[in-house]
């Protein structure tokens, strides 16, 4: 996750502290010494929508096996002793979980951190005041274009109101809130819309995820954007948040699932002849590392199956029901696990010589796999040219 604001205005918000810290380098199994990684629990499978895009491949029916709230329960004590900061509640849908207020306020009172990942549609204005009591820290949710395009992403009619009614029943009620939109060749054009669309609605956040070809994604490799749609999407994005910086709105504004995103920020001060900036980014990019799948960010299944992160269910460590997660996450056992602990001299083709490889730590291994067969090799959604990563002189 790159923080766009934070690399072009030093701003601070709550995740920074987890992004750019020093007492993460040389960390194998967590955010900093002493912590455990981010987690994201796809606690159903169950969802109200069918997103095109879908890497959980969710659909409007119940799954067998998923952990019961007993076994939920034991889990999040298993991440409160691991000393897991965030526990991200995703899905399916969420809120579809009859114990989801239960558990989201036992992670809070274990000291760990509640976030939720929802498409909005289920959050009446009781719902919303029922998260912003029990201490949930942000709400995203996922919209990917305006009304019809969003509606065709979500497999449903009025999908798009039923999100909008959410998002503002959550402002309402004074709960954060911000949206998640993946990029693709068919919403490219909806990202000054979404810009306009969350300062006319008092939003504080969006995360422009690139798109990951896992699940309902997989069939998606020829509809993601080319190198230079990536370049235009990332200028757009500069573009917009350094007017909100201008104009003094306190947007959080962050890209996920591609580093090259902060090594294309660093560049473009570079070529603007910005040296303190570039400076302050290339900073700011160390520190964070790159890629940190299965060091520093992991996954739980429905059923309690351990992986790197949720696209890459396909790659599994071990079962909460009989391992406590850190038992799992500090295993080296596991080849896969051991090598995203320590990737570098594994990494193939482009990523193995690239010089910004300290920043990016090879980018996203779910993308390379997918469409070359080998877990190691290039990411190839980088866009940046074989000059700019020192290829060729």
């Amino acid at each position: 996750m790159i923080s766009v604001t934070k690399l072009l205005f030093s701003t601070q918000y709550f995740g920074d502290s987890l992004r750019y810290n020093q007492a993460s380098r040389g960390v194998r199994h967590g955010v900093a010494s002493g912590a455990g990684p981010v987690v994201v629990w796809n606690s159903t499978k169950t969802c109200n929508l069918r997103c095109r895009h879908c890497y959980m491949d969710s659909d409007a029916r119940k799954y067998d096996d998923e952990l019961t709230t007993g076994e939920a329960r034991r889990f999040i004590d298993d991440l409160a002793d691991f000393r897991v900061p965030v526990l991200l509640f995703s899905g399916g849908e969420p809120l579809l979980r009859p114990d989801f207020f239960e558990l989201a306020a036992y992670a809070a009172e274990r000291g760990i951190r509640p976030t939720l990942s929802t498409n909005g549609t289920l959050i009446t204005p009781e719902v919303a005041r029922r998260i912003k009591a029990i201490g949930i820290g942000y709400v995203g949710i996922s919209l990917d274009g305006l009304r019809e395009v969003n509606d065709q992403f979500r497999g449903r009619d009025g999908a798009f109101q039923a999100a909008m009614e959410g998002i503002q029943n959550c402002v309402a009620a004074g709960q954060r809130v911000g949206l998640r939109f993946t990029i693709n060749r068919h919403n490219l054009q909806e990202l000054n819309h979404i810009f306009d669309f969350i300062e006319a609605e008092n939003i504080d956040r969006v995360c422009f995820y690139h798109l990951v070809y896992s699940g309902r994604g997989n069939s998606m490799t020829g509809e993601d954007l080319t190198a230079a749609e990536s370049r235009q999407a990332m200028d757009i994005i500069i573009h917009r948040t350094r007017d909100f910086e201008e104009r003094g709105l306190a947007k959080e504004i962050l890209t996920v699932d591609n580093h090259c995103d902060g090594v294309y920020i660093y560049l473009k001060a570079l070529q603007e002849n910005n040296t303190a900036l570039a400076e302050q980014v290339k900073s700011l990019i160390s520190l964070n590392g790159g890629n940190r799948s299965g060091i520093a960010f992991a996954e739980v299944d429905p059923n309690g199956f351990v992986h790197p992160d949720q696209f890459t269910q396909h790659h599994t460590f071990g079962n909460v029901r009989e391992r406590k997660f850190g038992d799992i996450w500090t295993d080296p056992a596991h080849p896969i696990l051991a090598g995203l602990k320590d990737r570098k001299s594994l990494l193939k083709g482009r990523c193995a010589v690239c010089k910004y490889l300290n920043n990016c730590n090879g980018n996203f291994r779910t993308r390379a796999e997918t469409v070359t067969g080998d877990f190691w090799e290039s990411d190839p959604a980088c866009y940046l040219t074989d000059e700019e990563i020192g290829l060729v002189k």
